[in-house]
Order: C-alpha cells, then sequence, then structure tokens
C-alpha cells in the first residue's frame, strides 16, 4: 500500500478524504466526535471494514475530547460515543461489531483502574482491530488469488480494496495478490452509480497498482458478459447473512444476476467479521437510504427537474443461490452456506 486509508499516531486519527479523490489525495484529521461521525456518515471514509476500524479510534477521539476524570465517567462515556457513532450507517456489520468491541473493554479491568489505564486499554483494542484487518485482507487476497487465472477478465462493482478497510482490502486483495503471483488480467471496473465509487476510487487504486483496469458504465456489465470478456466477478460486502445472502453496494444483485445468466462465477470477499449470524437470511438486513441530492444533484450538477420523486438506496442483497464461492480469511466457502459459513462462530452483534 501507498496510502493510509485510517492512521493512528500519538493520538491523532487522520484519514483519507475519499470523496476527493481521484483528483486528489487529502488526508484530515478528525478531532472530535462529530468529525469522526460526519466522516463516516458523508462517506469521507467508507468500506464496512474501514468504518469498523475509524469508529473504534473515533471512540477515542470522544474520550480525548471529554476527558473523563473517573473510571466510571470513562465507562459512561464510551456508552454514550459508541451509541452516537452507531447512528451513523446501519447496513456495514462491522460498524457496530467494532463499537462492541470496544464496549466490551468498559467492562473489563477493575473499578480502581484510573481512567488512564482504562484509555490505554481502549487503545490497544483499536489497534488490535487496525493490525487485525490488515492481516485479514492480506489473508483474503491469498485465498482467493488462484481464482484468477494468467489473461482472465475480472468485472468487480464498488470499491473493496485498501480504501475500503485499513490495509490490503477485500475483493481488491485478491486481485493484489493475483498480480503478486504474476498473472497478468485485465479488471473491468463498474463506475457504481449514484456516488461512482468504482470510477473514482477502484480505477484509481488499480492504476496505482499497476494492474490493467478498464472502466465501464453500470449498464454495460450485460454487454461485457455477452462479448465474452469476463470470467469472474469478486465483489465486496458490508454483511453477510448466516444463509450466505450478501449485502453490497446498490447495483451488486444485478450484477450477480447477470452473471448467472452468462454461466459467469460470482465470488464475494469478505472477513469473517462481516457475517451476521443473528440474520437467518438477507430480507432482515437493514438497507441504508440516503438523500435524494446523491442522485438529482450528483456531484453539485442537478441533472433531474426539480420536485420528481427519488428513491435512493444505498445497498441491495445478493442470495446466496446467485453466489459461487465466499472468500475469507479461512479460505473460500461453497454452498451450501448455511453449513460451510459455521452457524456457530463467536456472537456477533447486529444494529
Amino acid at each position: 500500500m501507498k496510502f493510509d486509508p485510517v492512521r493512528w499516531d500519538k493520538g491523532t486519527l487522520t484519514i483519507i478524504d475519499q470523496t476527493q479523490l481521484p483528483t486528489r489525495l487529502d488526508y484530515i484529521t478528525l478531532d472530535t466526535l462529530d468529525a469522526v461521525w460526519d466522516a463516516i456518515k458523508q462517506l469521507k471514509v467508507r468500506g464496512a471494514p474501514a468504518i469498523g476500524v475509524c469508529a473504534a479510534f473515533g471512540v477515542l477521539v470522544g474520550i480525548q475530547q471529554r476527558q473523563p476524570a473517573t473510571l466510571q465517567a470513562a465507562r459512561h462515556a464510551v456508552t454514550v460515543i459508541a451509541d452516537h457513532l452507531a447512528t451513523t450507517r446501519p447496513t456495514a456489520v462491522n460498524l457496530f461489531w467494532a463499537l462492541e468491541r470496544m464496549r466490551t473493554v468498559s467492562v473489563s479491568g477493575s473499578d480502581d483502574d484510573a481512567p488512564t489505564r482504562y484509555v490505554e486499554a481502549l487503545e490497544q483494542e483499536a489497534r488490535a482491530l487496525f493490525e487485525e484487518d490488515q492481516a485479514l485482507g492480506l489473508a483474503i487476497g491469498k485465498a482467493g488469488a488462484s481464482l484468477i487465472p494468467e489473461g482472465a477478465g475480472v468485472l468487480t462493482h464498488c470499491n473493496a480494496g485498501g480504501l475500503a478497510t485499513s490495509g490490503h482490502g477485500t475483493a481488491l486483495s485478491v486481485m493484489f495478490q493475483a498480480q503478486k503471483a504474476g498473472r497478468r488480467f485485465r479488471v473491468y471496473a463498474d463506475e457504481t452509480r449514484p456516488l461512482l465509487q468504482g470510477a473514482r476510487l477502484t480505477t484509481w487504486e488499480l492504476q496505482q497498482a499497476g494492474i490493467d483496469v478498464t472502466l465501464i458504465c453500470d449498464n454495460m456489465a450485460a454487454q461485457v458478459m455477452r462479448e465474452g470478456k469476463i470470467d469472474l466477478v469478486i465483489v465486496g460486502a458490508d454483511r453477510v447473512a448466516a444463509n450466505g445472502d450478501a449485502a453490497n453496494k446498490i447495483g451488486t444483485y444485478g450484477v450477480a444476476v447477470l452473471a448467472k445468466a452468462h454461466n459467469i462465477p460470482f465470488y464475494v470477499a469478505i472477513p469473517r467479521s462481516t457475517l451476521d449470524f443473528s440474520l437467518p437470511d438477507g430480507s432482515s438486513i437493514p438497507i441504508e437510504e440516503r438523500a435524494a441530492e446523491e442522485i438529482t444533484h450528483g456531484f453539485g450538477l442537478q441533472t433531474a427537474p426539480d420536485g420528481v420523486a427519488v428513491y435512493n438506496p444505498a445497498f441491495d442483497v445478493t442470495p446466496a443461490e446467485l453466489i459461487t464461492g465466499i472468500i475469507t480469511e479461512s479460505g473460500i466457502l461453497t454452498p451450501p452456506f448455511t453449513e460451510s459459513l459455521n452457524p456457530s462462530p463467536p456472537e456477533q452483534v447486529a444494529s
């Protein structure tokens, strides 16, 4: 990686402002809880793993801002801060999983501990989340790299690279590791309407890595498949239910349907922290709806008449039956996912 999507150094939280890419690579400091909340809500930091890591460090930012005088006050502050950050985005389960890990620290240790020791424990937990995420991304890439043969065409949707995590990425990590193994291939990146994460972020990351990438509009995917240019699809996900149904950026479901129609394998790459075993299937995954202006006034340009009704879900759910395999840090899992995903992992926390 030539950039740090999320950085914690000497008590300071810094992120890449992804809303400025690809024309500007800006690092911004988040020095208040409101700044962290806004960064997550406004997609300055995005991608399920990156949101979780940023939120964990965001708890520390909130604690530094409040300066609690007692351990009891510090524990209460963590609860209030975590509850506030949990209101940012409802779909990505990593957010809630990371915040719960920070809450768990609040019940550990002795009641006689000083607030400073408690804050040190919080920082240790946040750093552990960061380091685990980096290791998981690398492991996901290595687990799935063999899926990409020499000369393959790979389609991806949205951005599941280093920008969406704290390091290697998920879906793009597979591509980075295939490249490292010496294989040459071409990636077709959907632009990913309406916020163009594929056009602005994925193509930028792949260019940085020297991987052959071609940008296409979302509605071109079927034609590119029909022309025989796509051998497999790899995407990320923000939440995967116990049966394998996967919520990812809006448009992913359509890509999966097209892949099925053209007999193209469709893979989802995630860390196991993205699994939500509290939900039996995808029908219960909360779907974030975003502002109408993202469609009617995309990037400040009005492209629809005043007053038109808008429906703007940020995610859709791809049914498990359309998924060929789920790439995790523990390997490539195949259907039936109710068995291969392991229904008895460590407890997950839903929103």
